[in-house]
This record gives C-alpha cells, structure tokens and sequence, in this order.
C-alpha cells in the first residue's frame, strides 16, 4: 500500500492520486517509469520524482521520516507495513480532563501500564514511545497526545494513526464504545462505566481491587484498539484495491 502511494507529495492531492491509478500509474515505479503524464506539467513531475526517489530510499531503510509525511487522515496505508512495530495507546484522566490517571500502552503482545502514585513519569512513557515506530490512538489527535503533552511538558514525535479518522471513513461514528458495539467488540459487564470512580475508590480506601479494575479498564481500551484498527484496514484496504484494479 505504501508503494501505492502518491498522497504524501507535495501537490498530490487524492483525487488526483486516484487519477493516477486510473490511468494505469499505480505505483512508484510506474510514475517514475512514465515520462508524461497527463494533468502533470514538465516541471512539477521533475519535483514529484525527486519526491519518490527520497521516499523510497527512506522507505528501504525503514526511516520514520518517510511516515510522518502521509496526511492524518490516510496514515492508516502504514499500519499493515509497521504493525510490529505500533504500539497502541488510551489515557484516563481525572475529573478536570487535566489530569492524568492512567496511561495504557499494548504492543499486540504485552500490555503496560503507568499509573499516578505510582509510576506516571515522562521518561518511563518516552522511553517506551521510542522503541515503536508507530502510536496509534483513538481520538488522540484531539485528547491524548495533546493532554499528554500538555501533562508531562514534552512533544510526541512519533508517527501517529488516529482511528478516528479511519473510522470515520468507513461511516462509524462515536466514541471509542460506541465504535465497539458497532464492530461487535465484547468487553466484560464490569469493564463499562467511568475509570475514574474506580480511581477514586482506590484512593479513598487503598483497595487494590479497585486499582485492579482501573488497569483492566484501561487494558481493554488500549488491547481492543487493535481490533478497531485490523478492521479498518482491511476494509480500506479492500476499497483501495478496487481503484487499483
């Protein structure tokens, strides 16, 4: 899908990238193999190949640059290329939405946890964000990467896919439950309701069970996003493929 790919171009729009693939330019190696192409002046397409000369030469060396250039809304091309190596992210936040509780990270594999009094510290998260090549969120664009930025005072450089966007593509509207129900993702009976009361009750009488909870909370967001995202994929994908048959 990356090698598909002209949307990240200066001056590619997606309509025009659809066009492309139309006309039979369906990949790099298509575009740089065609002297003349129609809709492209003389001038513009010397630039555009200089473009895909340097994407490609970041993509066969995995450099992260080549990544951050693709619009947010069409980041998820990435994710079957970088799945290894994406680590998925949700926060909870206290009452005030400044203040963070809770921070879950999945790798696909593992789950971890930073929790307040306990370990949420800015180093532990940005040693962990820079062992992954890509965050993916739900509705982080507009709440957890600024919230944690805001929070810890650092910047989240790292490649991000917000599924919302990928959602919202695909029609599915709400939040990150409602999109649950609308894919039929199941999560426990007890695992619904506000993370925060959960927080709250820990502090207020020091029962681990009530800690406990808030982590299996916060595990099921971040684990569950992985569904949300292999889902979106693979319809986008599909939908992607039709154009460039």
């Amino acid at each position: 899908m990356i090698k598909n790919s002209f949307i990240f171009i200066n001056g590619i729009t997606a309509r025009r990238e659809e066009k492309l693939w139309s006309s039979g330019i369906k990949t790099w190696e298509d575009f740089l193999n065609t002297k003349n192409i129609k809709g492209i002046p003389e001038k513009n397409k010397i630039a555009y190949d200089e473009q895909i000369i340097n994407a490609k030469k970041l993509y066969f060396s995995n450099d992260a640059a080549l990544y951050k250039k693709f619009p947010s809304k069409e980041v998820w091309r990435l994710y079957n290329y970088l799945k290894d190596e994406a680590i998925f992210l949700d926060i909870e936040v206290g009452k005030n939405y400044k203040d963070i509780i809770i921070i879950g990270l999945f790798d696909g594999i593992n789950t971890k946890t930073i929790v307040k009094s306990y370990n949420l510290d800015n180093n532990i998260l940005l040693n962990e964000l820079k062992k992954y090549k890509l965050l993916i969120t739900y509705n982080g664009s507009a709440f957890d990467i600024p919230a944690l930025e805001k929070f810890f005072n650092i910047k989240i450089e790292i490649p991000h896919l917000d599924l919302k966007h990928s959602c919202l593509k695909l029609g599915l509207k709400g939040g990150l439950k409602e999109i649950e129900k609308l894919l039929n993702i199941k999560r426990p009976s007890n695992l619904y309701g506000k993370p925060y009361d959960a927080y709250k009750a820990f502090m207020a009488s020091g029962d681990k069970e009530y800690l406990e909870l808030l982590i299996k909370y916060n595990e099921e967001d971040t684990i569950n996003l992985k569904f949300i995202a292999d889902y979106c994929y693979k319809i986008l994908k599909e939908r992607t493929d039709k154009l460039l048959m």
